[in-house]
C-alpha cells in the first residue's frame, strides 16, 4: 500500500511532530484492520511536505551548519517517517493482539542518469507560496517553481522514473520472514549506477506511487493499494461533467492517460503506477482514500484498475 502525504501531514496543519504522529496513529489503525482481516502488508509513503520542510531548515541554517543535498534530505525524511510508522503500527498491532514485527528500511532506488526529468522538473515539494514569494525564491535561491492547482505555487524538482530497488532482496527476505516492511518511502533515495558498479545519490524526488508499484512487483504482491485524498478517480475532474470511476481496465486507463484526463502532477502518476502493476501481472490495483482501504479490497469502494479478464472478480485476503 502506498500512503499519500495527506495520511501523514494534512494541508491545514503546521507539520509538528505531534500532528504527524497523530495522523500516523490513525493511519496505523486502518493498516491494522487490514492485517487483522488476513492481509500481508508492505507499506510505502510520500514525503513531499516533509522533504521540502527539511530543505527549508537546511537553507535557513546554512550559515551555522553545512546544508545537505536533496538526496540526503530524502534519506532523512525516510528515517523520520519510517520511525513514526514503525512505532505507531507496532503499537496498533500489539493492541490488537497480533504478534508481528514492523521494520522500516532506508531504500535506494536506481534511476537513469539521462532521464529527461533532470532537465524538466515537475515534482512539487514543500509548502505552498504566493506567486510573489515564489518569484523571490526563484531569484534568491534558484528555485524552479510552478503553480500547483488553486492553492498557489510550489518548488518543483526532477522526478526520474524508478528502474530498480537496490535493497530488493533484503526487503523480500523480511517479507518472507513475516515482517511488516515500510520501504521506498518518498519514492526512495534516487541513485545512479557508477562505472565501478557502485551507486551515488542524485538530487531528485521519485514519485512514491511509481516506486510503490516497483516495490509491489518485487515482493510479488497480488494487490496494490494507492491511498490518496479522494475515494475514486474522476473523469473530467473539476468540470460540470465530472464523474467518478468504479473500475478501469488497463486499456481504458491508457486511453484516458493519452487523452490528458489525469494530470502529471496529481492523478496521472497514480493511474500510470496502477497500469504498470497490472501489466506486470498484478491481479488488481485500487485507488481510493485511506478510510476506504478495506472496502476497496472487497470491491465496495475506490477505483479498481485491472486487466480485462479480471473485471468481475472479487478477491480474498492474501499478499
Amino acid at each position: 500500500m502506498a500512503l499519500g502525504g495527506n495520511a501523514i501531514l494534512q494541508s491545514h496543519q503546521r507539520g509538528t511532530a505531534a500532528e504527524q504522529q497523530a495522523n500516523v496513529a490513525a493511519t496505523a489503525a486502518q493498516i491494522g484492520e487490514l492485517i487483522e482481516t488476513g492481509w500481508e502488508v508492505v507499506i510505502t509513503h510520500g514525503n513531499g511536505p516533509q522533504v521540502g520542510n527539511i530543505l527549508i531548515q537546511n537553507e535557513e541554517a546554512a550559515g551555522i551548519v553545512p546544508p545537505m543535498p536533496l538526496d540526503a534530505c530524502g534519506g532523512q525524511s525516510q528515517g523520520l517517517l519510517g520511525y513514526f510508522l514503525q512505532q505507531a503500527l507496532g503499537n496498533e498491532l500489539r493492541a490488537r493482539g497480533i504478534r508481528c514485527q514492523v521494520g522500516a528500511m532506508i531504500t535506494q532506488v536506481i534511476v537513469a542518469a539521462d532521464d529527461p526529468a533532470f532537465v524538466s522538473p515537475t515534482k512539487p515539494i514543500g509548502p505552498f507560496f504566493t506567486r510573489e514569494r515564489a518569484e523571490r525564491l526563484k531569484e534568491e535561491r534558484g528555485y524552479v517553481v510552478a503553480e500547483v492547482g488553486s492553492r498557489g505555487w510550489r518548488r518543483v524538482v526532477p522526478s526520474p522514473d524508478p528502474k530498480a530497488i537496490v535493497e530488493r532482496d533484503i526487503i523480500l527476505g523480511l517479507v518472507q520472514a513475516g515482517v511488516v516492511v515500510v520501504a521506498a518511502g518518498g519514492g526512495g533515495v534516487p541513485v545512479i549506477a557508477g562505472p565501478g558498479g557502485g551507486y551515488r545519490g542524485v538530487e531528485a524526488v521519485i514519485d512514491k506511487d511509481l516506486a510503490g508499484q516497483q516495490l509491489a512487483r518485487d515482493v510479488k504482491a497480488t494487490h496494490f493499494l494507492i491511498l490518496t485524498d479522494v475515494e475514486r478517480v474522476m473523469l473530467d475532474y473539476g468540470r460540470p461533467s465530472q464523474r467518478p470511476l468504479d473500475r478501469l481496465t488497463v486499456r481504458e486507463a491508457r486511453e484516458h492517460l493519452a487523452a490528458g484526463q489525469f494530470p502529471p502532477g496529481s492523478m496521472g502518476p497514480k493511474v500510470e503506477a496502477a497500469v504498470r502493476f497490472v501489466e506486470a501481472g498484478g491481479e488488481l490495483c485500487a485507488i481510493t482514500s485511506l478510510d476506504k482501504a478495506v472496502d476497496a479490497l472487497r470491491g465496495m469502494a475506490g477505483t479498481r484498475v485491472m486487466a480485462e479478464e479480471n473485471t468481475d472478480r472479487r478477491e480474498e485476503p492474501g499478499l
